[in-house]
């Protein structure tokens, strides 16, 4: 389990083939305290377990089902990721539970930048309207959101300064895919 409160940012370093599915070797852009091989980590919102892992990088395996249905498939060595590693008992939740499996992918349409925030619209599939509702929960990309309005096919939410620097939303443009999951 998860907060959707992203630690930060990191970079895919190599992208190798591994049967049906994907290796990464992923470099955070801070140190990993205390790492254990087999524990969970979420990049881009999407549950991965390290296979290898060291204060400075990890590995993590992608199914040929997690490619399927996520963003994660379309990422390039280079690619800047979010990281959030999992919750623990004590930790503080300061986001809502994130699960890190991906119900679908949505695309940013419109992107805003206002004085204060940026406000981005987000299209997503069909299906999930109906778990989206207005002032609820999203985590889009592992980020915890407040879903601001909801139309018939749209909805948007409001990225703060903080937000925006620390995490890939800063970079999110209009056509960019993103992973959702919806509230629990």
């Amino acid at each position: 389990m998860f907060t959707g409160i992203v630690l930060g940012l990191g970079t895919i370093s190599a992208i190798s083939p591994k049967g049906e599915g994907l290796e990464f070797t992923i470099l955070p852009d801070f140190i990993l305290d205390e790492p254990k091989e087999g524990e969970s980590i979420a990049v881009n919102g999407v549950c991965l377990t390290a296979t290898t892992i060291h204060r400075d990088m990890f590995r993590a395996d992608i199914s040929h089902e997690t490619l399927r249905r996520t963003t994660l498939g379309r990422l390039k060595s280079g690619s800047r990721v979010n990281l959030e590693r999992a919750l623990r008992l004590g930790d503080r939740l300061g986001g809502h539970i994130v699960s890190g499996h991906i119900d679908g992918v949505g695309k940013v349409t419109a992107r805003r930048d206002l004085k204060a925030f940026l406000e981005f619209e987000i299209s997503p599939p069909k299906e999930l309207m109906r778990y989206i509702i207005e002032k609820g929960s999203i985590a889009i990309d592992g980020i915890s959101l407040t879903v601001n309005s909801v139309t018939q096919e749209r909805f948007t939410v409001a990225i703060i300064p903080h937000t925006a620097k620390i995490t890939t939303m800063g970079m999110r443009q209009p056509g960019d895919e993103v992973n959702l999951e919806v509230d629990l």
